[in-house]
């Protein structure tokens, strides 16, 4: 394995075969466990990385969510709401003090929350390899968020980017290109797996649909909603799938039945049968007006779905446009009403889309790539830093 190059050197056994040293302890944290992207990939991480290199001890700042299920019982160490109380700067000193008792030599935080508690920590406690990770552009801290995190990269040998717009956007803010490394989100391969329908559709009706938490004004439900309603006009055989829930989806909902849509707009709520929900549609739309790498994208690549989207962020390093789905200029209605309808009125042009954009997920994005490029980044960075793993 790639891990294999980290001179670990070995043991003689009583019966003099060979039997490698300990495995070096890898240690990664997330924010928590709910259902958002960075959460699903660091758990989708968590669960592919060889076990055969590493000794990986998952973590987070607050266990809560869904997704705990599939990492098991795992330490977290609660801020107490704000990194400057007093609950706060214990949960420093037992992060400290566990990542001395674990042998920790490499410490990797997934997040922004986690960036700011575990990179200063890890280096004053003395773990050799420190890895933070920038997974979106930056638009959504706020300049003081954002600089903090600028400050925490300091304490850390690389930062991980999931895009190559979101490492740009630190180059600009002025950290060195030569600590900065792009490993893109990955996908497991149920991810790609033909799936039955969670929601058949009646013969002869194509279906649009939208997966996104209904939480943030940037998710930019409205302007789906709006477009739908034109499209319905033009083309009566049509119904909208919108998976996802959060506080403003009641307005939303008022939304599809004042535009004549109540009919045409089926709101699945959270769920977590992403595949057989990405089965359900004809094309898969992407409206967000801030994204580094749109795991709904991937999903609905790697599942076969045309997509349209938004050319924001890390958008267009996914989705070519003709090649692998359709671009459309950020906020331009018409021009997404366009893409739809053409999408929708040529079968062949789905079918091309939808099968390019497979076959370019499984090249480049698939969890075993990815799991790799993180293996051989842990690798280099314990050799550059000619870490002796403890026994």
């Amino acid at each position: 394995m790639l891990v294999s190059r980290v001179t670990l050197g070995a043991e003689n056994t009583s019966a003099g075969g060979l039997v490698p040293r300990s495995l070096p302890t890898l240690f990664l944290m997330s924010n928590n466990l709910e259902v958002g992207g960075s959460e699903r990939q660091f758990v989708a991480l968590v669960e592919a990385l060889d076990r055969a290199c590493f000794h990986v001890q998952p973590a987070c700042i607050r266990r809560t969510g869904a997704l705990l299920s599939r990492v098991g019982p795992i330490p977290d160490f609660p801020l107490g709401g704000s990194f400057f109380r007093w609950r706060a700067q214990r949960a420093r000193l037992e992060l400290a003090g566990y990542l001395r008792r674990q042998n920790v030599v490499i410490a990797h935080a997934f997040d922004f929350y986690s960036n700011l508690m575990l990179l200063p920590t890890a280096r004053v406690a003395g773990v050799p390899v420190v890895i933070g990770s920038h997974r979106q552009i930056g638009d959504l801290l706020t300049p003081l968020q954002f600089a903090a995190q600028k400050y925490a990269f300091w304490f850390c040998d690389q930062v991980v980017c999931n895009s190559h717009a979101a490492a740009n956007r630190l180059e600009r803010a002025g950290v060195p290109t030569e600590k900065i490394q792009v490993i893109p989100n990955g996908l497991p391969e149920v991810a790609f797996a033909d799936c039955t329908p969670a929601i058949p559709r009646p013969p002869g009706v194509l279906r649009v649909g939208m997966i996104a938490r209904i939480n943030e004004p940037l998710k930019n439900h409205p302007a789906f909603l709006r477009v739908a309603a034109l499209l319905a006009q033009q083309l009566p055989g049509l119904e909208f799938l919108i998976v996802g829930d959060g506080p403003l989806r009641p307005p939303l909902e008022a939304m599809a039945h004042d535009t004549g849509l109540r009919d045409k707009v089926i709101f699945a709520g959270e769920r977590h049968d992403i595949p057989n929900l990405l089965a359900s549609m004809d094309v898969s739309v992407q409206v967000s007006s801030s994204e580094s790498m749109s795991n709904v994208i991937l999903e609905s690549m790697a599942a076969g779905v045309p997509v349209v989207a938004y050319d924001v962020g890390g958008n267009p390093e996914l989705v070519h446009d003709e090649e692998t789905g359709l671009l459309v200029r950020q906020n331009d209605e018409p021009e997404l009403l366009r893409a739809l309808y053409r999408l929708l009125t040529e079968h062949e042009l789905r079918t091309r889309l939808g099968r390019n954009a497979k076959r370019f997920v499984r090249a480049n994005f698939h969890m075993n790539t990815i799991s790799r490029r993180f293996e051989q980044l842990y690798a280099d960075l314990l050799n550059e830093k000619h870490v002796k793993v403890p026994n």
